[in-house]
């Protein structure tokens, strides 16, 4: 089982590099692993990053299960946006409220390596918003308005955290 990396890893705020050979063994077998250890954890989504792998792939649990999306671009956010709870895999027990457009449309390969389209809303374009942003660099705790849990824990970590991971 991987393990999932806890801030203030470095890798967290990496800018993840893009997968150039998605048929290969290595990120068919990662693939494989990330939607066991989503799905393990009870996550709904997973970032690369977030289990040590500086490549661009992420896993969300859609309704029809876990499904990769390798090099995902969002071209397109919608003006209108919401507020929502938000928690991550490598922050545990730390919640806030952050607010995101209510739509994005994304571009990604599939595991195939086909190009696909997604227009999304509501949670599951939060949950895709939220990963490639870790894919990114960018954490939700650099967008939370407010904490709803967790705010000394947070605040504890990111005391700890040299200047160049924050």
């Amino acid at each position: 089982m991987l393990n999932i990396v806890k801030y203030p890893n470095k890798i967290l705020r990496k800018k993840v590099k893009k997968v150039s050979n998605i048929a290969s063994e290595e990120i068919q077998n990662l693939i494989a692993e990330m939607k066991k250890a989503m799905l393990v954890t009870d996550g709904i989504g997973l970032a690369a990053n977030q289990i040590s792998k500086d490549l661009s792939v992420l896993i969300v649990n859609m309704k029809e299960g876990p499904r990769a999306f390798i090099n995902p671009i969002i071209y397109w956010k919608s003006f209108k946006k919401c507020l929502g709870e938000e928690g991550c895999l490598s922050f545990p027990g730390i919640f806030g409220i952050v607010r995101r457009p209510e739509k994005a449309r994304l571009f990604y390969r599939d595991e195939q390596g086909k190009l696909k389209h997604l227009a999304s809303e509501g949670l599951i374009a939060r949950v895709l918003q939220h990963e490639i942003d870790h894919l990114n660099g960018i954490l939700y705790i650099d967008k939370i308005i407010e904490y709803t849990t967790g705010e000394s824990k947070i605040k504890n970590l990111i005391k700890e955290a040299k200047d160049d991971e924050r």
